[in-house]
């Protein structure tokens, strides 16, 4: 897992550990040990981040460099 990136997002905005922690509703400490690695980010919390920086969890994590969101499936029923 690329922990840095989720430093590197969060920078690349201009945002403090306390912005992503507010929008995260944790606090300041337990998002810092998201991003330094320390403590592991439930898979809800990287699903609101890939929302909020309009990219994917895979980015997030570092599985792939594309930085764009995968496109919204349409529902098909017959």
């Amino acid at each position: 897992m690329n922990i840095e990136r989720l430093k590197e997002i969060r920078e690349d905005k201009d945002l403090k550990q306390i912005d992503i922690a507010i929008l995260l509703n944790v606090t300041q400490a337990q998002y810092n040990r998201y991003e330094n690695g320390i403590n592991s980010m439930p898979i809800e919390k990287y699903s609101k981040l890939a929302d909020f920086y309009k990219t994917s969890i895979d980015y997030l994590i570092g599985k792939t460099n594309k930085r764009e969101p995968y496109p919204k499936e349409k529902n098909s029923q017959k």
